[in-house]
Order: structure tokens, then C-alpha cells, then sequence
């Protein structure tokens, strides 16, 4: 459900901590610990994203108590329709165990604000789509599945609001913006199929410390490699990431098998435009291009077919 390139980056993330550490205060299980905490603030974003839909829209009964509480209430006060707070998706995730025990564990029920909540639901009432939602009278499998994704695609996302309390709230929710669209998507495509314990396959897993401690154990190997390849940079003014990056690259030439070179260079490229220099992106592509022409005379490049592993 986690990309591998959400991966890269949190291996990327990784190795960048670890450069800036103190070399004393770096001991056995530091580099996989990090890497844990990194990968536990993307399953954190999931489950409060989804914790946060379910508050917007369960806030149509807030509302509707609200409004009918007022000392003279008016007819619209006692009419608000909460047709969106027993939205069958809505109640898929509240009692879906996993879900449960991250919110607890992450004690992410703390986060939401009360007015960012009220504000969201307003505009989410002010929309054509909500008033044409709620006017039906009868629950559509259709239906239901689609107010959700419009509240999270067309309101939440859109929201300065909402946004600015994300990158508030998790320090690399910039990083995990782009994929949390899409891992929304599918748990409305097919919600059954998740689970909130393990967001990230065994395989993804795996994957992500085999590259951390590869690139830290191949780390000389690797700048053997990329050094020569540098002519008139020198390597103490090339950013850090850009660095980073190559390693990583090399790493994955040399000891993924079943990653294709060329997947590795546009991955790498592309994590080179985001996260570095403008120029960055020309620039990895340039060196790991080189080095893999040179491993390839050399012989030293073994891929294999991924699904005849």
C-alpha cells in the first residue's frame, strides 16, 4: 500500500539524520530505529487522516444538537440533516480494530480542532454535492462512497486550513501529501482489504532496512565509485542529499537484483528534483548514468526477473 518511493524517502530521511548525528551517540539499532519512527509517521498521517473524515463528518450531529439546543431554535435549526454521520464508510473505519488501536496508541484523538472541524463542515455543507447527497433519502453503496471522497479530495485537501494544521501536526506530512491521495483512494476502493497494523507489506519492509544498512555498510564501496565520476565538482560543495541519493542508487545497482537499473535512475532523479537543488535532477542522472555504464562493462550489474525470483 506504501510506494517503494515513499520508501527512498524514508531511507533518504534516514541516512540524512544519521550524517548530522554525533558519530558517539550513534549505537547498534540507531539506523533501524529511525527508520521505524519514519515509517510510523506515514501509517500516523493515514490513520488520523481518515480519523479526521470521520469528525467532519460525524459533526453533522454536533451541529444538529447544536442548533436545537438554542434558546428558539428556528425551523432550519430543527431540521439538519446528519444523513453524512451514519455514512457506511464513515462506520467502516470507527469499528475496524486496527484503526482503533493506532488512534490510542498514537493517542491521535488529541489532534483535531474543534473549529477546524466546524469549518470544514461548513463548507462542506455549503457544496452542491453535499445538498444533492443529502436530499436523497435512500443509502447508495455508490453514493456513500462518493460524499467521502469529495469531503477528503474537493474539501479537506483543498483547505489552507486543514493543510496548515497537518504540517503542524507531522513534521514530514509534506513528504507523504502526494500518496496519501492515493492510499485514500484505494481504502474507499476497497476498505476490507487494509489493515491499519501493517500499512506496510512485509516485502516494502524488508526492503526498506535492507537499503539503509546496504548503503551504510557499502558506503566507502560506493564513493569509490561515485568520486572519480565528480571531475571539477568537488565533492565537499555537492549537496548532502544529492549525495545521499546516489549511494542509494549505486546500492540498488549493485545489490537489488530485481529492481531494474532503469527504475532505480528516473526514481532517483525525481527524489533529486523534490528534495535537493534545482539541478540536482540532471545532476544524479548524469553520474549514476555514468557508473552504470561502467558496471556494466565491468560485468558487475546481475538483474533478475522479479516474478522468477
Amino acid at each position: 500500500m506504501i510506494s517503494r518511493r515513499n520508501i527512498r524517502v524514508k531511507v533518504m530521511q534516514t541516512l540524512y539524520a544519521l550524517e548530522t548525528m554525533e558519530p558517539g551517540t550513534i549505537k547498534p539499532g540507531t539506523a533501524t530505529s529511525l527508520l521505524s519512527e519514519k515509517l510510523d509517521q506515514t501509517s500516523q498521517i493515514f490513520t488520523y487522516l481518515l480519523y479526521s473524515l470521520t469528525q467532519v463528518a460525524q459533526y453533522a450531529e454536533t451541529d444538529s444538537q447544536a442548533r436545537a439546543s438554542k434558546h428558539l431554535p428556528s425551523a432550519a435549526d430543527l431540521r439538519v440533516n446528519t444523513k453524512i454521520a451514519g455514512n457506511e464508510f464513515i462506520f467502516q473505519i470507527i469499528n475496524d480494530k486496527g484503526f482503533q488501536v493506532n488512534l490510542e496508541q498514537w493517542k491521535l484523538k488529541y489532534l483535531p480542532e474543534a473549529d477546524m472541524l466546524r469549518k470544514l463542515y461548513n463548507e462542506l455543507v455549503a457544496t452542491d454535492t453535499y445538498q444533492n447527497y443529502i436530499k436523497e433519502p435512500s443509502r447508495t453503496k455508490t453514493a456513500e462512497k462518493e460524499i467521502i471522497e469529495f469531503l477528503y479530495k474537493e474539501v479537506m485537501s483543498k483547505s489552507e486550513l486543514f493543510i496548515q494544521h497537518m504540517e503542524d501536526s507531522f513534521l514530514h506530512w509534506g513528504d507523504d501529501e502526494e500518496m496519501m491521495s492515493l492510499l485514500t483512494a484505494n481504502y474507499m476502493h476497497k476498505p476490507h482489504l487494509f489493515n491499519f497494523l501493517q500499512l506496510i507489506s512485509k516485502e516494502k519492509l524488508e526492503y526498506a532496512k535492507e537499503l539503509l544498512l546496504t548503503v551504510l555498510d557499502k558506503k566507502d564501496y560506493c564513493l569509490e565509485l561515485i568520486k572519480p565520476k565528480l571531475q571539477n565538482w568537488d565533492p565537499e560543495r555537492i549537496a548532502a542529499v544529492d549525495m545521499l541519493l546516489m549511494e542509494m542508487g549505486v546500492c540498488e545497482f549493485l545489490y537489488f537484483p530485481t529492481i531494474p537499473t532503469k527504475v532505480t535512475i528516473n526514481e532517483y532523479i525525481d527524489l533529486a528534483k523534490a528534495y535537493s537543488t534545482p539541478q540536482s535532477g540532471q545532476f544524479v542522472n548524469g553520474i549514476l548514468d555514468n557508473i552504470l555504464k561502467d558496471l556494466d562493462q565491468s560485468n558487475q550489474i546481475k538483474k533478475i526477473d522479479r516474478t522468477k525470483k
